[in-house]
């Protein structure tokens, strides 16, 4: 099952298929800019009962060096097979459009893309028949963008930035700055930011942090992903603050009782993510007469 993240790697390329231009200026990667962009179908399956598909395909124009196609895969991990698809999918498409042909590969982790990067030679050890350079965008080398001014130059590309970032240690500071450049977008604009920037976080806990700042900072925003994200953070709030409370009555009570509260106790309280528990907590600290039955089988 493809999961969003991988969706939305090479997704945005479908929504900003001028993205590449830039993206190329990042790798170092000298390509003129296109003049227009068109999708084109990514069924690769041949007469032959054997089904291949890349993930995104561009037609990309160019004022001066003509068009190229451009393949766009998102890897969320290594796979060995693509050492034999990938040669496939750029000789396929060569042979069917009679054009250039360019792969992009997009990851979220360093260990990926390095593995994505290595060239992929076919032939004998005397002589190579082809050789493969995948172009890879991923951690090691987009930009970690956390100043506004720069995000709100190019959405697009500090959206892709972001969603390669999703591990990064600092992707709070990135995710902040994104939906801070988005304040004053409109929302057609920002709709589409919102949702891929959702898709592309995926599972991980930057996701939550993601949810957390829509449902705060574009609280105007009303598309259905948008909205969405808005009552999960909303309830993801909600539950937070009754664990909170629970929490801090629970000490209350046992202070106002003369129950001494020692560091491993209040430790055992401030971690408690469960309400029900504390609720549980808090009936017996109104009774207990040491700090050991209120937490009695816990």
């Amino acid at each position: 099952m493809v999961s969003s993240p991988h969706e939305a790697m090479h997704r945005i390329f479908q929504q900003y298929p001028d993205l590449f231009s830039r993206v190329s200026e990042v790798l170092g990667v000298d390509i003129p800019p296109p003049t227009s962009a068109t999708a084109l179908p990514t069924d690769l399956t041949e007469a032959r009962p054997v089904e291949r598909r890349v993930d995104t395909l561009l037609r990309i124009e160019t004022e001066h060096d003509g068009p190229f196609v451009l393949a766009i895969e998102a890897q969320g991990k290594k796979d060995p097979r693509k050492t034999a698809s990938w040669p496939y999918y750029v000789s396929y498409l060569h042979n069917r459009y009679g054009l250039p042909v360019l792969l992009l590969v997009v990851c979220q982790d360093h260990a990926t893309a390095e593995w994505a990067a290595r060239p992929i030679a076919i032939g004998i050890r005397q002589w190579q028949t082809l050789a493969l350079n995948p172009l890879v965008a991923g951690p090691h080398n987009m930009p970690v963008i956390t100043d506004v001014a720069e995000a709100r130059k190019d959405l697009a590309l500090a959206t892709l930035a972001a969603i390669t970032h999703a591990d990064n240690p600092d992707v709070g500071a990135i995710l902040k700055t994104l939906s801070a450049a988005l304040r004053d977008t409109p929302e057609a604009i920002a709709d589409p930011i919102v949702e891929l920037t959702a898709q592309g976080l995926g599972n991980r806990p930057a996701a939550q942090q993601w949810r957390n700042l829509v449902a705060v900072d574009l609280s105007f925003y009303k598309s259905f992903m948008s909205e969405e994200i808005r009552d999960e953070g909303r309830a993801q709030g909600r539950a937070q603050g009754r664990t909170q409370g629970r929490a801090e009555s629970l000490r209350l009570v046992l202070e106002a009782r003369g129950i001494t509260i020692t560091d491993e106790i209040r430790e055992k309280i401030d971690n408690c993510n469960d309400p029900q528990l504390l609720h549980v907590w808090l009936n017996r600290a109104a009774t207990a007469a040491s700090v050991e039955e209120v937490f009695a089988g816990e």
